[in-house]
């Protein structure tokens, strides 16, 4: 299965070794089987990455629950647009939770930036991760 399209800012919750879960608000699909995202350069998730870049990210939004797994890497550090990482999961498995057609997701989390820096960074940062075809 290749990677569906979803709307830019659909939480996402990413989970690495230890298990460590972090939520992400930046992923960008960059093909049927690559996607983008950035992390905080001091997040022990992305230190978590580094040591073992094995991964799962699960997206869920209005009529889409899925979990990408595969290898992630740092692409680009800092991202020119904020001080955060660029990283790229080459997506080995997608993993449609809603597949069997029991359930739907009418929704997806609701959330905002309170902080207007961040909020104002947050397009820049999905168009950057965009560019990294």
């Amino acid at each position: 299965m290749t990677l569906p399209h979803w709307r830019q800012g659909t939480p996402a919750v990413l989970c690495v070794a230890g298990p460590h879960a972090i939520p992400v608000s930046t992923a960008v699909r960059l093909g049927d089987h690559r996607l983008a995202f950035a992390l905080g350069q001091r997040r022990e998730a992305l230190e978590r990455l580094r040591a073992d870049p094995r991964v799962a990210l699960c997206l869920l939004g209005t009529e889409l629950a899925f979990t990408a797994h595969g290898t992630a890497a740092v692409v680009r550090d800092p991202l020119e647009a904020a001080p955060v990482v660029g990283v790229e999961l080459s997506v080995e498995q997608v993993q449609d939770h809603l597949a069997d057609g029991r359930t739907e997701m009418l929704d997806g989390a609701r959330w905002r930036w309170l902080d207007p820096k961040a909020a104002g960074a947050d397009p820049a940062i999905a168009a950057e991760l965009a560019s990294l075809t």
